[in-house]
């Protein structure tokens, strides 16, 4: 069962001194070269994840935080794909926008190409291989969203944490350091790439020095909220899974690990109709309608069965006259 409170619980996020709604960001970019030749011509974030595309994970976890304006960065040759396949995202009660990365320069150049989109808000930042999923994550990022007035990262446990930034954490659960793939890691808590940030991120990303290898690194960007005093480092401890599908082994094992919840629990993880219904953010009957579109396969009987469900559920609530 996916756990997703209701719209009007979400509808106010953002950061404190601030009822702005959170805007998000899909960073979809960069050229998949550990994936080829998957990736010879098609976006990594279009790969096929067990039963959806990849991008419907990162998608799914910006809805959850009740976010409904929503950016797509990826490369030129790809953006029509991600039109092709998502629309406006009125479909789903969203408002997509495209925008081009001309090539990767780091993960931090998502705002200032995003600069205009964000606007005056606070913003939320996923990485498009990235799948999130446990036991009450939604309300963790929800309620991250609420006191946001810095930088809110999500760590994660990791068998080998020299491969990514890691976090240390004092025994007040105070966040302390943070080190770029360290050679001697101090914690095992890698940064995951979900970021959620108040509105001056696109600034400090302006002021950024970019590294050896010209990209604006995103744990500079953190590295100066943890000066200020604003970062805050949220584990996903026990019951939570991270994966990063950026070589063949982990996208497999994604799609494995998808499989077996899925064919376990009889239910979806990241099923972006389903999300956007229980949200508020479409009705059962766009919901079928949405549904009936996907054809006979499984995951069209199974969104056709939720708009079902939800009419029935909704005409039992309803008083007779």
């Amino acid at each position: 069962m996916i756990e997703v409170p209701t719209l009007s619980g979400v509808a106010a996020l953002g950061g404190q001194g601030s009822r702005r709604p959170l805007k998000g960001i899909v960073l979809a970019g960069g050229s998949g070269t550990r994936l080829r030749p998957l990736t010879g011509t098609l976006s990594k974030q279009l790969l096929p994840v067990y039963d959806k595309p990849m991008i419907y994970y990162p998608l799914s976890v910006l809805m959850l935080a009740g976010i409904r304006e929503i950016q797509i960065i990826s490369a030129k040759n790809h953006l029509e794909m991600f039109r092709s396949l998502l629309g406006d995202g009125s479909q789903l009660g969203l408002e997509l926008t495209y925008a081009e990365q001309e090539e990767p320069r780091g993960i931090a150049e998502a705002f200032l190409i995003g600069e205009e989109h964000i606007g005056d808000s606070p913003v939320a930042l996923i990485l498009g291989d990235n799948v999130f999923h446990g036991p009450g994550f939604s309300t963790l990022i929800q309620q991250a969203a609420r006191r946001l007035d810095g930088a809110e990262l999500f760590g994660y446990p990791v068998q080998d944490p020299e491969r990514y930034g890691v976090g240390e954490l004092d025994s007040e659960g105070r966040l302390v350091s943070l080190v770029e793939k360290p050679a001697v890691p101090r914690s095992n808590l890698a940064v995951t790439g979900l970021y959620l940030y108040g509105n001056d991120v696109v600034e400090i990303a302006k002021g950024l020095t970019p590294s050896s290898r010209g990209e604006l690194e995103i744990t500079d960007v953190n590295r100066v909220y943890l000066a200020q005093g604003r970062a805050r480092l949220n584990e996903l401890g026990r019951g939570f899974a991270w994966l990063d599908m950026g070589t063949h082994d982990s996208l497999l094992q994604a799609g494995q690990y998808v499989q077996l919840l899925e064919q376990r629990q009889g239910e979806r993880i990241a099923c972006v109709e389903e999300i956007a219904l229980r949200m508020g953010f479409i009705s059962h009957e766009q919901c079928f309608a949405l549904g009936r579109e996907l054809g006979d396969s499984s995951y069209g009987n199974y969104v056709r069965q939720l708009a079902g469900r939800a009419a029935r559920s909704e005409r039992a609530d309803t008083p007779a006259a």
